[in-house]
């Protein structure tokens, strides 16, 4: 999914696990056995934290609140929305401001290029250069991500009008991201432990 922020955060302070969840979505199946222990724990913890969010009560709720012309990608939407939310707040969450965390990040990715995928590879130059993970604090980052998404998409989406819908219910929408996240954390807290 393209809730990149919060897989980063959610992954304990750990370099390794952190690009794991990053990468995870670019990995098939168990393609990922080559890969060191804890690159392949945070691939773990992605897929986890994926399966626990799409059955989340509370994110089933955000994206009834957007318009019925986004199908399936209603996740997708949500997804990016709750990273807005994440940057926004970034305070409550992290004692490191968020553009050193990122920046942090970003160098991370530079040192470890050798063990990413290709997908990934040519993804990373655009993302540092747009400062993506940064800029989901504002709303002409978010809008920038959903057009980039709809023209993805070959434009079947229509996920640069869901700025309309972030607008519409930014309120509710940022009551649905903190009371899922507080749980959310709780539940990696766990399973972290577990992987």
């Amino acid at each position: 999914m393209m809730n990149f922020l919060a897989h980063i955060y959610l992954s304990d302070e750990n370099e390794q696990v952190k690009i794991g969840n990053f990468i995870a979505d670019s990995i098939k199946g168990n393609k990922y056995t080559h890969l060191p222990l804890e690159i392949q724990k945070g691939i773990k913890l992605h897929r986890e934290i994926d399966s626990f969010t799409d059955a989340h009560e509370t994110v089933r709720k955000s994206k009834r609140r957007l318009h019925e012309r986004y199908k399936h990608y209603d996740g997708v939407i949500i997804d990016i929305l709750y990273d807005h939310y994440l940057a926004k707040n970034w305070k409550l969450y992290s004692d490191i401001p968020l553009k050193q965390y990122t920046q942090d990040f970003y160098a991370s990715l530079e040192k470890n290029v050798d063990i990413l995928p290709d997908k990934i590879k040519k993804l990373m130059p655009y993302m540092i250069h747009d400062d993506w993970l940064y800029n989901y604090g504002n709303l002409r980052g978010i809008e920038k991500v959903l057009q980039g998404m709809n023209r993805r998409t070959q434009h079947k989406s229509q996920m640069h009008l869901a700025i309309e819908d972030l607008k519409l219910h930014y309120t509710s929408l940022e009551s649905d991201f903190t009371e899922f996240f507080n749980d959310l954390i709780t539940f990696t807290n766990k399973k972290i432990k577990e992987i």
